[in-house]
């Protein structure tokens, strides 16, 4: 066995050896994958194991969404040959993807809405569910889009119309019912995908399309407007505040439907990339430490493009509450000095936001703690400084 290995490891580093002696102009396209022979020739249970032992599987969301695009985002800046491979995986909706995290026994991580543990506990579905996980960090707010027509001013007007809130057990699914039951409206939901929705809108057989994800979500941006729909507005009600967030959306996010100069608000949810709460001593949270130094280490370079834009949203130290963060991610916090948002950046916040400044003193203080779940568009991580 041991011959065998060596083989594989001398075919492995002559290949090396050649590739680095080579111009870049005399790579042959067909030796570019001659690395990889060594493994389906000689490759055995040991080969196996080590593949596995560090690579970390993250679960995402739907086809089209931010969130596999925040996967392939971290697939591409943290692989880094046998030391660390992130394996993204197309996810079914938010929470199929808590369950995915709970009982699937390949998946490491993933990126879940903030509301949906909530869900699960309050219809029954689960108990302390969020004793169960950790967070690595939080990481953007997904903004809540409400496309109308005209004559539906803002979410209340939807009382008795019929709402499409996507497929059944996704983000904006879970969003929308908690929203609509909190603030005591009651609509005919309509559980369709958001494609086939946008043209039953049209069509005039549905009053309203609800969608649920970081903006500019591409769904929204692209939809054909002929004049007759724009975006409702939601407001930042009092059953809302203590999950939710206030937002705005504007020309330069949705120029189909919002005129320029004006704007639109609304309310927003944190996306978080969670785990499950492994003991420290378990191989399953090595690798998830493994992941967190691979992460937090490059993730300046998450922030220019040809990335997400949404990236340049996320603060690494951001507090997230009601949820215990990765000891492993808080260790690292700590001891590269980062530190969560400031109170300086909360009161520049109130100045650019109307709809969040006029609270009395109590309220503010309730906002500030919100807002320190909360990141603006335009915060940066300071670990690029350290």
């Amino acid at each position: 066995m041991r011959n065998i290995l060596k083989m594989a490891l001398a075919a492995i580093t002559t290949i090396c050896a050649f590739a680095a002696h080579a111009e870049q102009g005399e790579y042959d396209p067909a030796k570019v994958s001659d690395s990889l022979k060594a493994i389906f020739q000689f490759g055995s249970n040991s080969t196996k194991q080590s593949l596995n032992a560090n690579t970390v599987t993250l679960i995402t969301g739907t086809i089209g969404g931010t969130y596999v695009q925040f996967g392939a985002d971290l697939a591409s800046v943290l692989d880094d040959g046998n030391k660390i491979r992130v394996l993204p995986i197309v996810g079914r909706g938010s929470v199929q993807s808590v369950a995915d995290i709970l009982f699937l026994q390949g998946v490491d991580l993933g990126i879940v809405r903030a509301d949906t543990l909530d869900y699960l506990e309050r219809k029954g579905f689960a108990k302390d569910i969020k004793k169960q996980f950790t967070y690595v960090t939080k990481l953007y707010n997904e903004e809540m889009q409400v496309i109308a027509p005209k004559s539906i001013a803002t979410l209340k007007d939807l009382e008795g119309k019929k709402v499409s809130v996507d497929l059944p057990n996704g983000g904006t699914f879970v969003t929308a019912l908690t929203v609509f039951e909190r603030l005591g409206i009651k609509a005919n939901f309509v559980y369709v995908e958001q494609r086939i929705a946008m043209e039953k809108l049209k069509a005039g057989e549905i009053d309203a399309v609800i969608v649920v994800g970081g903006k500019p979500y591409k769904s929204v941006s692209t939809f054909g407007n002929d004049g007759r729909f724009h975006l409702a507005k939601v407001d930042y009600a009092k059953p809302l505040q203590s999950d939710y967030l206030p937002a705005t959306l504007t020309a330069k996010d949705y120029p189909n439907l919002i005129k320029e100069g004006e704007s639109v608000d609304t309310i927003a949810v944190p996306a978080v990339l969670a785990a499950y709460n492994w003991a420290p001593n378990t191989e399953r949270y090595r690798k998830l430490a493994l992941f967190v130094d691979a992460f937090f280490t490059k993730f300046p370079a998450l922030q220019n493009p040809p990335f997400h834009p949404k990236w340049k949203e996320v603060s690494l130290a951001a507090p997230l509450s009601g949820w215990n963060r990765l000891p492993v991610a808080q260790q690292w916090l700590d001891k590269h000095g980062v530190e969560p948002v400031t109170r300086q950046r909360f009161e520049a916040f109130l100045k650019q936001t109307p709809a969040a400044a006029n609270v009395s003193d109590a309220e503010r203080e309730t906002l500030f703690k919100q807002f320190q779940v909360w990141d603006a568009e335009k915060a940066r991580a300071e670990v690029g400084k350290k």
